[in-house]
């Protein structure tokens, strides 16, 4: 808490807001719980890639399974790469996408992505009835991430954010759980009808990646 607490001051301060009001608003902070959590801010610039470097090291490092729900999935070569490594070795790399957004150009650069994560054996789903907004992640069962990060250049580099990583099997048993009704909402793509879609939407997709850096 008291992290959030600071990166809000901080964020404040840069804005120039108002001079804040003096009164105690802070009670003493008592532990709670026994999960480890670090909280992960960014803020424009290079200060920012410290949640990039959160995300791809532990995808890089993954063991067993890489549970991932994102509201704006157009990740950056090295992202990409993560994934399709990890599933190439063998990790249960599950993704849920939106299969509708606010956005089309993004919902777009979105797809083009599929075709390599699909060939490496990643596992990709699209959230129906639901405008998605989740930024989660649960990996190996036990390191889980939740924040205001999307998974695309402009929110790691251009974006104030910030994330809680919780390192705790329960914790990330109750992720699951969420993870696992969101799956059963969605509707999983799938290689042989991914590859026999029209060419049109194909001109599409590549147009929009194009432009992946400003969505």
């Amino acid at each position: 808490m008291a992290e959030f607490q600071k990166l809000f001051f901080e964020t404040w301060q840069k804005q120039q807001g108002p001079e804040l009001s003096g009164r105690n608003y802070f009670p003493d902070l008592k532990e709670v719980g026994d999960a480890l959590v670090r909280v992960v801010g960014s803020t424009p610039g290079e200060n920012n890639r410290i949640t990039f470097i959160v995300y791809v090291s532990a995808i890089t490092f993954a063991e067993n399974s890489v549970h991932l729900t994102n509201a704006y999935f157009i990740p950056d070569v090295r992202t990409l790469d993560a994934f399709t490594d990890a599933a190439k070795r063998g990790v249960d790399v599950k993704i849920i996408v939106p299969a509708k957004t606010d956005s089309k150009m993004a919902l777009l650069a979105q797809r083009y992505t599929y075709s390599e994560l699909l060939k490496a054996g990643a596992k990709i789903y699209e959230r129906r009835n639901a405008l998605l907004h989740a930024k989660t992640a649960v990996i190996d069962e036990v390191w889980s991430i939740v924040g205001s990060t999307n998974m695309d250049l402009w929110s790691f580099l251009s974006d104030d954010e910030v994330n809680a990583v919780i390192l705790s099997r329960e914790f990330a048993s109750e992720m699951e759980k969420m993870f696992d009704a969101d799956l059963a909402e969605s509707d999983q793509i799938q290689w042989e009808e991914w590859q026999g879609r029209p060419l049109l939407p194909r001109i599409e997709e590549w147009f929009a990646h194009l432009f992946a850096h400003w969505l």
